[in-house]
């Protein structure tokens, strides 16, 4: 029995035995890219039911059949934060996806502000991105990519039992400040290349659920800025302890 060293996202149901049909671009995939034939090993997950081992039963020009054997690794879950980012240029708003894919974001959402440089996004574009995200890292689920939201919106429809860690550009060169048990609701908030106007930062001033704090002593983009959040929080508040 060989090792699955492809994985591959289906919305199917994955159980023992289970036949698991691929579309058309999955299928150009396995047995055109990766050259895949009849009885060779694929990893599958769907968010739902873990990862499990398939062998490819049909292998087809626009489609094939791949039958579940055994389940590989049970359902994994990130921890209920989300990302809230002002996107960015194009490259780089697909680098903040794929990272906070990686770095275990639950929901991922694009925010318009006042300053923000996009002023429309793709979101089935990127949300394809935290698909093939999750497919690289070991994953078994992939978070929500949302529509880009308002600001405004985002701060009004945010529950008020989830707190919000803002990463303040005027808190630069303090220590980043996180603490609190585990297990709590959380988002990650982060600005435009511009930074927040002043009346975005007395809306935010005022949430009593808000966290401010700093990401050290340099200024960082808004791309490397997310990476570093994502990585403060996890490692304080997340499930890499």
């Amino acid at each position: 029995m060989t090792d699955a060293k492809i994985r591959l996202y289906v919305d199917q149901a994955l159980a023992h035995g289970q036949a698991v049909a691929v579309n058309a671009d999955q299928a150009h995939y396995l047995f055109n890219v990766m050259r895949l034939t009849k009885g060779a090993a694929v990893s599958l997950f769907n968010g739902r039911d873990g990862e499990w081992r398939a062998e490819i039963a049909e292998a087809g020009k626009r489609g094939g059949i791949l039958i579940c054997d055994r389940q590989t690794a049970p359902l994994r879950l990130p921890p209920d934060l989300w990302l809230a980012f002002a996107p960015i240029k194009k490259t780089r708003t697909d680098f903040i996806v794929e990272k906070a894919t990686e770095l275990g974001a639950a929901r991922i959402i694009p925010v318009q502000t006042r300053h923000t440089n996009s002023e429309r996004i793709r979101q089935d574009r990127l949300q394809a991105h935290a698909l093939e995200a999750a497919e690289q890292c070991g994953a078994t689920s992939v978070p929500e990519v949302t529509d880009l939201t308002p600001l405004d919106k985002f701060l009004t429809t945010l529950p008020p039992d989830r707190k919000l860690l803002w990463c303040d550009e005027a808190m630069l060169g303090q220590a980043p400040a996180l603490s609190g048990p585990r297990g709590e609701k959380w988002a990650i908030l982060i600005g435009p290349e511009g930074g927040f106007s002043a009346d975005e930062q007395a809306r935010l001033r005022a949430l009593p659920q808000i966290h401010p704090t700093a990401l050290g002593p340099r200024i960082l983009r808004a791309d490397t800025a997310a990476v570093a959040a994502l990585t403060l929080w996890q490692a304080v508040l997340g499930d890499w302890a």
